[in-house]
């Protein structure tokens, strides 16, 4: 396929195409541009890498360390990096460290909890309407921050068919679901027949509106993106794809060339970087990735605070730091640049988006906003509405008991969430019963004195249900 005109302009403003280091100088463009020859030519072991960088004492005790999570550098993503420069970008992000061997402050191996919201092995359902299907634990190149490296890296260690299966029948039992997010381990490894059934399998399921597949291949091994690899994607609309860069030098001509093809083939694409100590943790290197991105056609999604996982220490950054690049990110560049910055919250709470606070006071008529120079300024409220009065289809809505959180308070649903143990805590010794407590005919109809879970209907005509328990 042919690349657009203008993304070969843009290309060409990128590192040099073709570009190698000298290990691979000789290679052959019909190997080098295989993406099976990538695969099967990964560096792996401190030979290897002596033979494409100088590595220091720290990175050559990290890549010879017992049990360190796994080593593999695609020849093209090995080519990116500075052969004399520790502090390379690219190479701090998949050439293992001493670091890694570190224990830190709230370190944890399975960070998300994911192991606890799994129905099946595999898929992790924490959201009401969504749900993330593991489908390999292999990738291109491993990257030395993985929040899953507890389970991705060992090629004796992955799913089979049984467990496809098992995946599939809870999605097909779950009609509440409509978005199917494939990850791993990366899907693009996967054997073309096997993703393409998958996707069929998926497809085939009436109430999965939405797949999308997250990966980093397009960025490792754009020569993966084949016509062929297109040709699945296109046959399994509407599909969505978010990739992973974290650097501006990630984007080769051949990672454009990789987003051209997708695009072209109908596959919108968004970016997820993590905010990464020494890589892209400075105003300047995200504003420019992100304007880079959008050249190529790519979304800034979303960016992560990095996890706390094993290993993962000495990348972190202060959600401070975070702040203060979003700071810089909104007002000082497009809208379409901007990402969300959120932290996955440890223990399986999900992606908590954070921000600036651009609200600075609210009343019942007013909003007092600023905006990124500081401009401040009042914002009329209408005084006459009273909400949404046009007539909801039932089938619109869909909702998962328990989780409707926040906005369920909202909607008058209950009136309070409580943590776990909440009301034992504050039962204290030798409590007493309020004498108004016993004059139920007088207060029932108010709610008072019916005991903790109220159920009788106020004078509003609401109903109000049972407190929901942060940990039933």
């Amino acid at each position: 396929m042919t690349l657009h005109p203008q993304a070969t302009l843009r290309a060409q403003q990128m590192l040099p195409r073709n570009h190698r280091a000298d290990k691979w100088a000789d290679v052959p463009d019909a190997q080098w541009y295989d993406w099976k020859w990538q695969l099967k030519n990964r560096i792996n072991t401190v030979e290897e890498l002596e033979e494409v960088l100088t590595l220091t004492e720290s990175e050559r005790a990290g890549a010879s360390a017992q049990g360190i999570f796994r080593l593999d550098i695609t020849p093209y993503f090995a080519s990116l990096m500075d052969r004399d420069d520790p502090t390379c970008p690219v190479r701090r992000q998949v050439i293992p460290t001493h670091h890694e061997l570190e224990s830190f402050t709230s370190m944890m191996e399975d960070s998300l909890a994911e192991d606890k919201h799994s129905p099946v092995p595999g898929l992790v359902h924490r959201y009401p309407d969504r749900v993330l299907m593991l489908v390999t634990t292999q990738c291109a190149s491993y990257c030395r921050y993985c929040t899953r490296s507890r389970i991705v890296g060992d090629p004796t260690e992955t799913f089979n068919p049984a467990e496809y299966r098992a995946q599939l029948d809870y999605l097909r039992k779950s009609p509440q679901v409509r978005d199917v997010l494939l990850s791993g381990g990366d899907p693009l490894t996967l054997a073309p027949k096997v993703l393409a059934g998958l996707l069929s399998e998926l497809r085939a399921i009436e109430h999965i509106e939405i797949i999308r597949i997250g990966t980093r291949v397009p960025v490792f091994m754009p020569m993966r993106v084949t016509q062929e690899l297109c040709d699945v994607l296109s046959a399994h609309h509407p599909l969505w794809m978010n990739i992973h860069v974290n650097h501006p030098k990630e984007i080769t001509p051949e990672v454009a060339d990789a987003c051209d093809r997708l695009t072209r083939a109908g596959v919108p694409l968004g970016n997820q970087s993590v905010l990464l100590r020494g890589v892209n943790d400075h105003p300047v290197i995200m504003q420019k990735l992100l304007r880079e991105l959008v050249k190529i056609r790519v979304r800034p999604y979303y960016i992560y605070q990095c996890d706390l996982v094993h290993g993962a220490g000495h990348l972190r950054t202060t959600v401070a730091k975070g702040l203060e690049i979003m700071e810089s990110l909104r007002g000082h560049t497009s809208g379409y640049s901007v990402p969300t910055y959120v932290v996955d919250a440890p223990g399986g709470g999900g992606k908590i988006p954070v921000a600036p606070n651009y609200v600075l006071a609210q009343s019942a008529d007013k909003l007092i906003l600023r905006n990124f120079e500081g401009y401040i300024a009042a914002y009329s409220e209408p005084t006459d509405y009273t909400g949404p009065d046009m007539p909801v289809p039932a089938e619109w809505e869909r909702s998962e008991p328990g989780q409707s959180g926040i906005w369920g308070l909202m909607q008058g649903e209950r009136i309070s969430i409580q943590p776990e143990g909440f009301n034992a805590t504050h039962q204290r010794p030798g409590a007493v019963q309020h004498r108004l407590n016993s004059r139920e005919d007088k207060w029932a109809a108010y709610g008072v004195g019916a005991g903790e879970n109220v159920t009788d209907t106020a004078p509003d005509g609401m109903v109000e249900e049972p407190q929901v328990v942060i940990g039933d």
